[in-house]
């Protein structure tokens, strides 16, 4: 009998014959970039909270492991937070964590990356951490320790994660990060670098938010007041960064394949940041403006290059609204004269409802047929008007028409119930809605025989920071479970699927979303309970985490479930989106009103981003003067 004794990527072998997918673990994957270590200075270990198949999804990653990479004697490897059961064998051998290029653990690393995209997701980041053999609390890091950096969307309220990060990357990576690497070099090189003197010279990068050099305070009835500078060379807002010119920025020719399947396995195309809509519940289309767009000559040249070099048979078109990308037929038309003849499907997984048309459509299907998604996101006009969306019922039973007559019989529609100022009249809207669909597809003339199959998801509303509704209280649980169960007894045609979110993980996801420095002692109690994996459903232990928030004396529903006054101070007023608070409080109030704002294309609204820069076509006039 063969003798199982070797090692993979510096596990051995009988560990990843024991665990699910050891494909996880291994490394080795073609596209990896491995350099030589005589040759490097610094080393960073970029880890993604959640599982292998996800985190070799995620496009930020990808474009910042490549962007580092090109920095000489700098070598920026990748870490995934290990399943269960690795956790469990790791512990039980006294192994560490280690780095899929190198092998190396993680502990032996300059710098550790994290890109935070989900509240759920924090409890990975301490049990990364912690099998990384790193210290948890950034308090209790040596010299010799990694530095622990941040970023990503949550990274704009940091506040329930300071005590476990050195520093914060606010805003995009491209050219931050970089600065970052090459600010530790150059103090390792020349001998002036200690934890300290490092962390102290990080605060004059801009966009670079290290919580250690603030003062944090609470007022006698335990409400946030303030959060300062502790010195005066320290910043007392952190403006985020941006990439000035999308066609001019870094973007991957090549990917590192996977060995095993993955939730993504498919070309990205980046067509552009930003968003001209001002859905009042979004936090990406306001943290993410100013829109800046790519050409269609740069997009089709990288999507030629990616897949020569990965031979992936779909490609994506992302972006918040692939449909207000202003040169899309001619995009389309560029990448169909090659990728029809190569059998390459184009998705548009983000289409709105407004200008979803038939030549669109063709052009979508005109390789694979697969289903379509829309977000009307309430069920009656009077709420649309109230969060912003600007569709109307008929924009989407007309989109359903040109879908129908195209081929499709299913269609998935997303929507969101606890919005503010929601009632059951805008509940019964949802299933009307749905039913239309239904109706519509049986009135479609030229349609497909068959069956229609409509597929109704339902989030819970979640508050979020940088948003006009990041003052709205969310509904408790009760609440949410109620119209959950209302819609259940509402939607009970055959034709439709109902579909809705867990409102407990919601909750929590709303208590941290809009947290302060309080909270990270209860997402260390809720990791040492046990908490891990939190947004998978079958991780998920409601009752540690209301243990854990209990232990701590706090109660997770004054940050939820509490309506915010606009005139009190934010535990991310520390942070400057661009977006003025003004803009945020005037849309606020129109909610209230059940008023709509217009989008970018059609009039400025004055926000206030453009002062940030970036080639942002649709406000040039204000761009210049600087509105």
């Amino acid at each position: 009998m063969r003798k199982i004794n070797s090692t993979y990527n510096g596990y051995p072998e009988k560990i990843l014959m024991s665990v699910q997918k050891p494909g996880r673990y291994t490394g080795g994957e073609f596209g990896q970039i491995i350099k030589d270590k005589s040759e490097v200075k610094a080393r960073m270990a970029f880890a993604f909270p959640d599982s292998y198949e996800i985190g070799m999804c995620n496009l930020g990653i990808r474009i910042l492991y490549g962007v580092l990479n090109e920095i000489p004697g700098f070598w920026c490897e990748r870490a995934y937070t290990p399943w269960i059961d690795m956790q469990e064998r790791l512990r039980e051998n006294s192994l560490a964590l280690r780095a899929h290029e190198s092998g190396d653990e993680l502990y032996k690393f300059d710098i550790v990356g994290f890109t935070l995209q989900y509240e759920l997701c924090y409890t990975n980041v301490l049990s990364t951490l912690e099998l990384g053999r790193i210290p948890l609390l950034a308090a209790d890091r040596g010299e010799d320790d990694p530095i622990v950096i941040g970023g990503g969307p949550c990274a704009y309220n940091a506040e329930p994660l300071t005590d476990f990060f050195d520093c914060f990357s606010i805003g995009e990576g491209e050219d931050m990060l970089p600065e970052f690497a090459r600010l530790y070099m150059k103090m390792k090189e020349d001998g002036s670098y200690t934890r300290t003197a490092f962390l102290r010279r990080c605060a004059h990068i801009p966009g670079m938010y290290v919580p250690s050099l603030y003062d944090v305070g609470y007022d006698e009835n335990g409400d946030f007041a303030y959060i300062r500078p502790k010195y005066p060379d320290v910043p007392a807002v952190v403006t985020k960064r941006i990439v000035d010119d999308m066609d001019k920025a870094y973007f991957p020719d090549k990917l590192v394949m996977p060995y095993i399947e993955t939730v993504q396995d498919r070309i990205v195309l980046e067509t552009y940041r930003g968003c001209i809509r001002g859905c009042r519940f979004c936090q990406a289309g306001m943290v993410f403006r100013p829109v800046r767009e790519k050409s269609p000559e740069t997009l089709d040249a990288c999507a030629k290059r990616l897949y020569a070099a990965t031979g992936y048979e779909e490609m994506t078109l992302s972006s918040l609204s692939i449909s207000d990308y202003s040169e899309l037929p001619e995009l389309t038309d560029r990448l169909l004269e090659w990728t029809d003849e190569k059998k390459v499907s184009l998705s548009l997984p983000s289409l709105r409802l407004d200008s979803f048309s038939e030549e669109l459509m063709k052009k979508v299907s005109s390789v694979r047929n697969s289903g379509l998604t829309f977000a009307p996101e309430a069920g009656t006009q009077r709420l649309r008007d109230v969060i912003n969306k600007n569709v109307t019922e008929e924009d989407l039973l007309n989109a359903c028409s040109v879908a129908f007559r195209n081929g499709k019989t299913g269609v998935k529609l997303y929507f969101m119930d606890g919005l503010p100022t929601e009632t059951y009249e805008d509940l019964d809207g949802i299933s009307d809605l749905a039913n239309k669909v239904v109706d519509r597809f049986f009135k479609t003339p030229g349609r497909m025989k068959g069956k229609p199959s409509v597929t109704v998801s339902v989030a819970c509303f979640v508050p979020k920071p940088f948003t006009p509704f990041q003052w709205a209280a969310q509904d408790t649980c009760e609440r949410l479970v109620e119209k959950q169960k209302y819609l259940q007894e509402k939607l009970k045609n055959r034709y439709i699927k109902y579909n809705w979110h867990d409102s407990k993980t919601s909750f929590i996801e709303a208590a941290f979303a809009r947290g302060d420095r309080r909270l990270n002692r209860v997402l260390l109690r809720a990791y040492r309970l046990g908490c891990v994996f939190d947004a998978w459903d079958e991780c998920f232990d409601f009752d540690k985490w209301m243990q854990a928030f209990s232990d701590c004396g706090i109660d997770p529903s004054y940050y939820a479930n509490r309506a915010l006054d606009p005139s009190e101070p934010l535990p991310w007023d520390v942070i400057d989106v661009g977006i003025k608070k003004e803009f945020f409080i005037r849309e606020y109030e129109k909610a209230h009103q059940e008023k709509t704002t217009k989008s970018c294309a059609e009039a400025c609204a004055g926000c206030g981003v453009n002062r940030l820069g970036g080639k942002n076509r649709w406000c040039p006039k204000y761009k210049e003067e600087g509105v």
